[in-house]
Parts: C-alpha cells; sequence; structure tokens
C-alpha cells in the first residue's frame, strides 16, 4: 500500500526487520472475510451441513470459518442470527483463555460485539455477560447484534469504565478490554485508519487505555482474567501499556495463552526498559504470517486468592398475572425465577445477578411492553425464546413465504390463533399473529428486506 504514512513504515520496518517486505505483500492482498457461528443458536457440524456456501476452518477458533461470498447479510441465515461476520484476527483475543460456561464476563469496550458473542457462545445457561460501550449509537449496535444472536443473560451497558468499576467491584472471572486504539492492524481494511493515524494518536491512545486496565483491574476477581486486546501494532499501545501495567500491579501475571492462539501468532516485543521478563507471552496477529488483519493480545492474571466480590441477588418482584398468563399461552417451558421487571418492563434473566434499575440498556431478554391487559411482545423474545414457542411457522431457505415474510408481510400459516415464531431450517427469525390461518408480520421494520 503506497498510501501508508512515511513514519508509521519506518516504525514497522524496525518492529519486523527482515520481515517487512512479507508485511507489505501481505498488505496488497485484499482483506480476508471470516464469520463466526452462533452455536447458541446452531451446532457447528448443522450449520456446515446446511450452509448455502463455501466456507473453510479457521485453525484457533472451533466455529470461525472463512468466506468469500458477498452480501452474506440478506441471506435469511443471518437474520436468523446463526452466524456473525467478524474479522479473523479479531477472534483470537477471546480463544486465549478456556472460559468455564458458569463464568461472569464483562467486555469493556464492546461495540459492534463480535468479542462479545464470542464469549457468549462459551457460557453455559448459568454464565452471565455484561457488554459495555461509551457511545450510545454504538451500544444500539451491539444491542441489535445481541439480539439477532438470540443470546440470554446478556447485559448492556452505555457508560465509561469508571462507573462500572464502581458498579462492579471484583464481580467478574474475565474481563475484555478491546480497547481503543490508533488502528494501524486494520490499514488495509479501512481507509479511514490510516488518514487519522499520528504520533501524537498512539501517544494518546495508550494513556486512554491505560486508564482503562485501571478499572478493568478493579472489576475483575481474585483469580479471574484479563484480557487486554488492541488491533495496533505499535509497541507503545501494546507491550509497553502491558508493562506499566504489571508495575503498578504486583498482584497480576503475564501468562502464555492458548495453545492454537500461540500457533498463529508471533511473540510479545522486548523493549528497553521492559520489566516484565516473559513480555514474550503476550501475542501479535500479522497479516503475513496468518489470514487476517493486525491484533495484539495479552493474558493477564490475577494471582490473588479468589473472591466473591459484587454478587447480591435480585430482590424477588411481584409479577403481574398478565405477564404470567401471556408466557405460559406462549412459551412450552421456563424458568419462573427469570421473569423479573427491569425499568417496568418484563424481561428474561438470572436472578444470580443483580442489575441496579437504571444502568442497564439492555438487561436480560425483553419480553415486551406491558399495555392495558396486554403484552405487546418484543422482537428479542422471539429471537431469543423461539426454541420454546409453543406455536412455530417452520420455513426453508427457498419457501416463498420465508422472503416475504422479511420483507415484512404477512403470510400463511397453518398453526392455532396467538403469538407463533417464524423460524428458518429451525432457528428463530422474528414474531407474528395468527389469526384464522394468517400471520400478521411483527418483523422490526428496520430489519427488513425491501
Amino acid at each position: 500500500m503506497s498510501n501508508l504514512p512515511t513514519q508509521f513504515v519506518s516504525r514497522m520496518k524496525t518492529l519486523l526487520g527482515d520481515d517487512y517486505p512479507l508485511y507489505e505483500k501481505a498488505m496488497s492482498r485484499p482483506p480476508v472475510r471470516a464469520l463466526r457461528v452462533n452455536t447458541d443458536k446452531i451446532s457447528v457440524d448443522d450449520f456446515k451441513a446446511t450452509c448455502p456456501f463455501e466456507i473453510e476452518p479457521i485453525p484457533y477458533v472451533a466455529n470461525g470459518f472463512y468466506f468469500e461470498r458477498e452480501k452474506v447479510g440478506n441471506h435469511p441465515f443471518h437474520h436468523a442470527g446463526l452466524f456473525y461476520v467478524q474479522e479473523p484476527a479479531a477472534m483470537a483475543p477471546a480463544e486465549c483463555v478456556e472460559v468455564e460456561p458458569d463464568w461472569w464476563v464483562l467486555d469493556m469496550c464492546a461495540a459492534p460485539g463480535g468479542k462479545s458473542t464470542q464469549l457468549k457462545n462459551k457460557l453455559g445457561e448459568k454464565g452471565v455477560l455484561v457488554s459495555n460501550e461509551i457511545i450510545p449509537s454504538r451500544c444500539k449496535i451491539l444491542t441489535g447484534n445481541i439480539e439477532r444472536l438470540g443470546l440470554k443473560n446478556s447485559v448492556t451497558t452505555c457508560m465509561d469504565t469508571t462507573r462500572l468499576a464502581n458498579l462492579y467491584p471484583k464481580t467478574f472471572n474475565l474481563v475484555m478490554v478491546d480497547a481503543p486504539c490508533s488502528g494501524e492492524g486494520m490499514f488495509r481494511k479501512e481507509e479511514i485508519a490510516i488518514s487519522e493515524w499520528s504520533q501524537d494518536n498512539v501517544t494518546m491512545c495508550a494513556t486512554r487505555q491505560a486508564e482503562i486496565l485501571e478499572n478493568a483491574a478493579k472489576v475483575v476477581k481474585g483469580g479471574g482474567y484479563i484480557v487486554y486486546a488492541t488491533c495496533t501494532f505499535s509497541i507503545e499501545e501494546n507491550e509497553m501499556t502491558v508493562d506499566n501495567f504489571l508495575k503498578k500491579h504486583p498482584e497480576f501475571e503475564l501468562v502464555p495463552v492458548s495453545d492454537r492462539v500461540q500457533k498463529a501468532t508471533a511473540e510479545g516485543i522486548e523493549f528497553e526498559g521492559c520489566a516484565c521478563k516473559n513480555i514474550r507471552y503476550a501475542r501479535r496477529f500479522y497479516p503475513h504470517l496468518s489470514r487476517g488483519e493486525g491484533q495484539f493480545m495479552a493474558l493477564l492474571h490475577n494471582t490473588c486468592e479468589e473472591t466473591k466480590g459484587f454478587a447480591p441477588k435480585n430482590t424477588p418482584q411481584k409479577i403481574d398475572k398478565v405477564i404470567t398468563d401471556f408466557l405460559d399461552d406462549t412459551l412450552a417451558d421456563y424458568d419462573k425465577n427469570f421473569v423479573q421487571i427491569y425499568n417496568g418492563n418484563p424481561v428474561y434473566f438470572t436472578p444470580d445477578f443483580s442489575v441496579s434499575k437504571g444502568t442497564a440498556f439492555m438487561c436480560g431478554v425483553t419480553i415486551g411492553e406491558v399495555r392495558k391487559n396486554y403484552i405487546q411482545p418484543h422482537h428479542q423474545f422471539f429471537s431469543a425464546m423461539g426454541d420454546n414457542f409453543k406455536r412455530k411457522i417452520d420455513l426453508a431457505p427457498d419457501d416463498e413465504r420465508l422472503h416475504k415474510y422479511l420483507r415484512g408481510e404477512q403470510i400463511e400459516a397453518d398453526c392455532p390463533n396467538g403469538w407463533a415464531v417464524v423460524s428458518v431450517c429451525g432457528s428463530a427469525l422474528g414474531g407474528v399473529k395468527v389469526v384464522s390461518g394468517v400471520a400478521k408480520n411483527h418483523y422490526p421494520k428496520g430489519l427488513r428486506l425491501f
């Protein structure tokens, strides 16, 4: 790429040495496209059996695949949340540590949601994901992706990390810090990253990253982990930031990432004045070594004894009969302990994790809005709870009714009257209200095909 900043090129030549020509050659090739199967909705084997386009496994992500097809966002499988399009290098940080299914996980800088949804796929029914994004418009995108993928036990928040640290002291088993950075690793994919690059921006980003890491240290439990990640190559934002953090926090240690990520990446870089003896445990993802863009990651372990931290349960609430009647009529099975009221509306969320009123952008699965003696169901309710619906309209990918539904039209339905879920190959797309064999469309207007 001939338009790379001269100062950046000089820095990279120093960084890579004899490997720089290989990096330069890689930058002349097109970006790599990839997707990740949403295993909360479909198994990898079932997806491979039904996927209508060619995919190739990513070696370090069990549910990740390379692909080349255009406009996959219009495919019904994408609408149904069966996969998430994600840059392959960006999948590596969530693979650094083996996530336990009952962990509480925080993603501090989460939008648009790739790493968050990847982590949620690793959690079981008892696991909780909190995804934070400070910019409201990006938080809406983050929430929309979580809704599309039908993820349960997920919370989105919109606040700075200092407030997060005050809300959730010593709470999480794992904290993902995908820190805002100078974006050097995205130059091949995003031209704007090139135009915005400067040494001053690198320095500014490093200062901001240090602040975010300080807050991450406050919310992670003893025995827990922080994954620190950026999509840049600069030592100031990567190894130096990690080294400075460890100097201030002797209770943390830099530990090796998983073997599968090690095989796809290069070691961290030692630099003059580095105090961390094992800085090479950090990993660098280069486009000339693996298929993808640039990425840095470091796995930090809190060596303190495991602490319980913040774990108050939600106070049991009286649930209006109109809500339970709606759920009893709509769902074949559900856990009544998960039915709560948050900010005035019914949600489906674990009672084991307390979310203070007004702090969450989204809390669990939004069931709907309580109106005069009835519930107006939310799209997320169909997407996340569709498997448990009593009334289902399952359509094949080539069924004309499927495309009519995605366009917002009503379709014929051979099922009893009431709220029903429309699905493709068994995976929920959205909702309809069935009346006398006609399914009235409730697919959100902003998601429809035109």
